[in-house]
């Protein structure tokens, strides 16, 4: 069992406690650090383990989720966090994400809900209680893909495998994947599209967030995205303090006083901070001001202050045809006028943003940029 290290006895008790339980039920697998080479099957990680029809995380593999969470084709997600118990605990940095020792595995499984049909696949809301449930039935989800970030020793490396048909493992690919798929919508309908694996380079797209350095790093274990309950486990906890009281953290104070992206589903929030945590998480990882798409002058940023920088009555630079025809970013109080309403919604591969990670229109995520950009005051002028 991992040791605890905790100043909250009773929340360590909890905790060992809980870690206990899921001894008793975890795989029979021992996570691996590969140093080099990347094994062909998943499996030889040890992270994780189809047994009796259900996916379960092996022991000291922590499961994690995001205050606001990315779009993927309405794909669902398990994210987990390993950090060898021989390597020490990160170290927490408040405005970024945690200094992972060498050793560390951060993993994304993406998978459907299956549907009647043998490519089709349903649209479900990103909840934890879902993941929990779904997980513990293979026979109801469609596995796509388990992508690995790894900490080395030169620094952060992309590696991707594709689940079989079987959905015993997954496969090591450098290329990438295509399927055809067929996703069964709210109101039964249905949209046809390919779900794409991304190739070695263009993880990069996203997880190299500098354009000087292009260095990959995670981008959702940032405190403001996981700065939130843990419910995983039946614990009153935060997220950050259960990584800390597992040992996979060391150096966090106060989770009160750090900053919490809102989650953009909630209705309870504003209309401001739902959409501001959605293009934070969407779309920052390039247009922040050292992003890949620095040159747009386009900051998408929680630290991006509402203005020209951030889009309101700015004239496109670098966006060439995929304006289109609009004049700027965003015009306060007419949505159908705002270039980046039209850039979330095309699914033109010239013009549709994010570039990577969808072929189909986030239908709820484009209502909620409507909605903020429509109750938004002011004009702009050519």
């Amino acid at each position: 069992m991992r040791t605890i290290r905790s100043g909250l006895a009773l929340l360590a008790t909890a905790l060992a406690l809980s870690a206990c339980a899921k001894g008793a039920n975890a795989p029979e697998v021992t996570p691996t650090f590969f140093a080099e080479e990347n094994p062909a099957q998943l499996s030889e990680w040890g992270l994780m383990e189809v047994s009796d029809g259900a996916l379960e995380l092996s022991e000291g593999v922590v499961p994690y989720d995001l205050n606001s969470a990315l779009f993927t084709d309405y794909a669902l997600k398990l994210r987990t966090i390993w950090v060898p118990e021989d390597v020490g605990p990160a170290d927490f940095r408040p405005n970024d994400y945690p200094d992972f020792p060498v050793g560390t595995v951060i993993t994304k499984t993406f998978y459907y809900p299956r549907g009647p049909g043998a490519q089709d696949v349903i649209k479900a809301k990103d909840t934890v209680g879902e993941t929990n449930s779904i997980l513990n039935d293979l026979d109801r989800v469609r596995l796509m893909e388990s992508r690995l970030l790894v900490r080395r020793s030169a620094g952060w490396e992309a590696v991707s495998y594709v689940w079989n048909e079987a959905q015993s493992d997954a496969r090591l690919t450098r290329i990438g994947n295509a399927q055809p798929l067929s996703l069964i919508m709210d109101d039964a309908s249905q949209e046809d599209f390919t779900y794409i694996v991304p190739d070695i380079n263009q993880c990069a797209g996203c997880h190299a967030p500098n354009n000087t350095t292009r260095e990959l790093v995670p981008l959702g274990v940032r405190p403001r995205h996981i700065n939130k309950p843990y419910r995983y486990d039946e614990l009153d906890v935060n997220q950050l303090e259960y990584l800390q009281a597992v040992g996979d953290l060391r150096g966090l104070d106060e989770v009160a006083a750090l900053k919490a992206n809102v989650d953009w589903m909630d209705q309870e929030q504003s209309l401001s901070a739902r959409a501001r945590a959605y293009l934070d998480i969407n779309c920052s990882h390039c247009h922040n001001p050292v992003g890949p798409a620095d040159t747009s002058g386009l900051d998408l940023s929680m630290e991006a202050i509402s203005g020209p920088e951030l889009g309101v009555c700015k004239l496109p630079i670098a966006a060439g045809s995929g304006t289109g025809g609009r004049l700027f970013s965003i015009v306060p109080g007419d949505p159908d006028a705002s270039i980046l309403v039209h850039r979330v919604e095309t699914i033109n591969p010239g013009a549709m943003m994010p570039e990577l990670g969808r072929a189909l229109q986030h239908r709820e995520g484009a209502q909620l940029l409507r909605e903020w950009i429509a109750e938004m005051e002011g004009t702009c002028s050519t």
